[in-house]
């Protein structure tokens, strides 16, 4: 007999040489074909009962017979007449089905050996009963022919699924993606509000929640690489956007994982990000998300570093605005900013050291390491400088204003 190829040819030749009568395969195929559809009654409740994903109504009892009947009914059609090209489309449409309904493969491919084995059962029994020895050879010959088919159509079988996976898994990537876009820009359309984003993508509606926003490392390129996977890898949830400049997540947080996020952000970090303040309502998310890139801004450009936007309503209402900002930073603090640069780092400093401790110089002096009345003679000069006053609380707001702008400005 001659050695068997993977394009079937000399398959199915061995098979013609291995009946001897082509009556003999007749005979096989016609009692298969007698009793076909006990069989496939037989395979479908096999399937059912002893198989875990088909028993738990993953896959309707009428659809796993019709697959059953379609494949075997393409099998014994493919033994009648082996010389026949091959039709694959049984094993591809239950690969690409399965694949839709989320069947594991392992269990696909399990309930094809089977039904292959329950086939090659049916073809052996006129042979059972048959006195000529010559029905052995032609049932041997068959049943070679029986599970190169069933190889051939799990290969095939296989290929399909993993090529419908990857396409769903895309699909669901981009999708998931266009619900962040929603959720950023506030605008989920019609029928779509917090509740079912928060649903779709498998967010809390009323948890804890911060917004990242990273610069891209080059054009489309993550600063954050595979950082939803990552997060997901330690049980927190995530749903990411990326724009040519920008990677944008809302991340959301169960008690104590805050620290845990930043520093893994801080390890991972390939470009410069932001981070918002913690918010509760899906919502905010536009507004955490300008508070995130604020914050990305405040890093210099050209370091991989994350700086946090500081849970102030005096900051968030300065950053509404960067260009006011910028505006009183020069109106208020322009005469200290033209001073040298040891000089000027020296006064701002002290000046968010006071603000830092409530007014105290005394405490300001302890982080400053310095006497608290070099603290004090430092603000008066700050005060002569600026024409606020650190007594009236007018001149204090303008101040503090200035400094929350200030903090925010990288240029600074």
């Amino acid at each position: 007999m001659m050695a068997q190829q993977r394009d079937g040819r000399l398959v199915r030749s061995s098979v013609s040489t291995g009946l001897g009568q082509e009556s003999r395969l007749a005979l096989l195929v016609e009692h298969a074909e007698h009793n076909l559809s006990r069989l496939i009654d037989q395979h479908t409740t096999y399937m059912i009962t002893e198989i875990d994903v088909y028993r738990s109504e993953a896959v309707s009892r009428d659809d796993v017979r019709r697959s059953v009947e379609h494949n075997m009914r393409y099998l014994v059609s493919a033994v009648r007449d082996p010389a026949a090209p091959r039709d694959l489309s049984a094993p591809r449409e239950t690969g690409r089905r399965r694949a839709h309904q989320g069947v594991p493969l392992p269990e696909v491919l399990r309930a094809y050996r089977t039904g292959i084995s329950a086939l090659w059962d049916l073809f052996s029994e006129p042979a059972r009963d048959a006195r000529d020895s010559s029905m052995l050879d032609t049932l041997i010959s068959v049943g070679k022919f029986l599970w190169q088919l069933g190889d051939e159509y799990s290969i095939e079988l296989t290929e399909s699924y993993r090529a419908t996976t990857a396409d769903l898994l895309v699909s669901q990537h981009q999708r998931r993606s266009a619900l962040a876009e929603a959720l950023f820009t506030g605008s989920p359309g019609e029928g779509a509000g917090p509740w079912e984003l928060s649903k779709l993508l498998g967010l809390p509606a009323d948890g804890d929640l911060i917004v990242v926003a990273s610069e891209n490392s080059s054009t489309a390129e993550e600063g954050l690489p595979r950082i939803e996977t990552r997060l997901s890898e330690r049980g927190i949830n995530s749903a990411w956007r990326l724009t040519p400049a920008l990677q944008m997540g809302v991340v959301s947080l169960r008690t104590g994982e805050r620290d845990e996020l930043i520093a893994l952000l801080e390890d991972k970090a390939r470009a410069r990000v932001g981070v918002s303040p913690v918010y509760q309502l899906l919502k905010d998310t536009p507004r955490a998300l300008h508070l995130a890139r604020v914050a990305l801004t405040g890093v210099r450009p050209g370091r991989a570093e994350v700086r946090v936007f500081e849970a102030s309503p005096l900051a968030a209402l300065v950053a509404q605005d960067m260009d006011e900002g910028k505006r009183i930073v020069s109106r208020v603090l322009g005469a200290v900013l033209e001073l040298p640069a040891d000089d000027r780092e020296v006064l701002l400093d002290t000046l968010r050291a006071w603000f830092d401790h409530a007014g105290s110089a005394e405490h300001a002096a302890e982080q400053l390491y310095c006497h608290p009345n070099t603290v004090r003679y430092r603000l008066r000069r700050v005060q002569e400088l600026t024409g606020r006053s650190l007594a009236e609380p007018y001149g204090i707001a303008d101040l503090a204003a200035a400094l929350q702008a200030l903090h925010l400005d990288p240029m600074y």
